[in-house]
Parts: structure tokens; sequence; C-alpha cells
């Protein structure tokens, strides 16, 4: 499942939190709330956008916003302090944009 690429459209459900990697590289996370047809509740994603990019949308995308958000699928693993091996799923944006 890693690289595929998705479409989501949703609304952020926190405002993004704007990092730098220790070799200064820019990036920004935030969760999207996709509402699909038929379920009662929404999905949520990780959402993880990199570079100049994400220092511009970290500044004007806000909680509740109406986005999409185009990228890829990653999953990483881990290994928790009970030995249990954990996947985590994030989407790493290609593009933002507003919706309606």
């Amino acid at each position: 499942m890693n690289d595929k690429e998705i479409t989501l459209y949703g609304r952020l459900g926190k405002n993004p939190e704007l990092r730098h990697t220790k070799k200064e590289r820019p990036f920004c996370t935030f969760t999207l709330a996709e509402q699909v047809d038929g379920e009662e509740k929404p999905r949520w994603h990780n959402i993880v956008m990199w570079e100049k990019e994400s220092e511009h949308w970290a500044k004007v995308l806000e909680k509740g916003t109406a986005v999409f958000v185009r990228g890829r699928i990653k999953e990483r693993s881990f290994t928790n302090e009970n030995g249990e091996v954990k996947i985590y799923k994030e989407i790493n944006a290609d593009a933002v944009g507003f919706t309606q």
C-alpha cells in the first residue's frame, strides 16, 4: 500500500502544526476528517506536508477548513513497549486546496 496515490476531501480536525527536522527541513502535520457515504462517523487521516508548501499552508489553514488533499499513502511500523508491531498510516501531501 506504500506510495498509493489518493485524493481526499474533508475538514481539518485541528490547526496545522509547523515543525522542523534536525536538519531544519520544514514540515507540517494536521488531521483530516473525511465524511464517507453510508458511514456514521468520519474517517480520520494523518496528513504531512513538506518544504515551502508546508510553511504556506500552516499559516492559512485552520481547524474546520474544508480542503482537498492529494498525496501518497505511507505506512510506517514500530514496536511498542509491549513488543507489539504497530502500523501507522499517513498521507504525504503533494497538493492541498480549498473546497466548499
